[in-house]
């Protein structure tokens, strides 16, 4: 049993606490219920939930959300169209977030499917200054699928 005021009150009974809770105007909450023997305190549990949600939104506030953005390539794509969307990905990479970078084949495309996996090699070298790749190209469905992620 734990007062109000942090003291140890030492092991009591259940209605001991309860009484002693309801005479300080005060909730007896439970701590640590799995412990032998349990943990109770004698709080104000309205105040105690409010600082428990304010401690969750501030942990919320300092932690990192780290997105996946996409960019689309074509099998025939032209060096200056490949530039672009390397210099769109390298924008991505120094916010902090991976890129997925996805090489779309479409109709007779799919039959030259692996004569054309330079291209996403090509993009990874080009990243490869400020990039590592997170996983390896493979196939999904009518795609080629590379992930990036920036270097520590």
């Amino acid at each position: 049993m734990i007062g109000e005021n942090g003291e140890q009150l030492g092991i009591m009974s259940a209605k001991d606490a309860y009484k002693m809770a309801r005479d300080a105007d005060l909730d007896l909450v439970k701590i640590a219920p799995t412990a032998k023997p349990p943990v109770c305190k004698i709080i104000d549990y309205g105040k105690y939930k409010y600082e428990m949600v304010r401690k969750e939104k501030e942990a919320k506030k300092k932690q990192k959300v780290i997105e996946v953005k996409e960019v689309r390539l074509s099998p025939n794509i032209d060096t200056n169209d490949l530039n672009t969307k390397i210099s769109a990905a390298r924008k991505f990479l120094e916010k902090g977030n991976k890129v997925k970078i996805t090489l779309r084949f479409r109709g007779r495309e799919m039959a030259h499917m692996n004569q054309t996996r330079y291209v996403l090699d090509d993009f990874a070298k080009e990243l490869s200054d400020i990039a590592v790749i997170d996983k390896p190209s493979k196939v999904e469905g009518r795609s080629l699928v590379l992930f990036l992620t920036a270097k520590k």
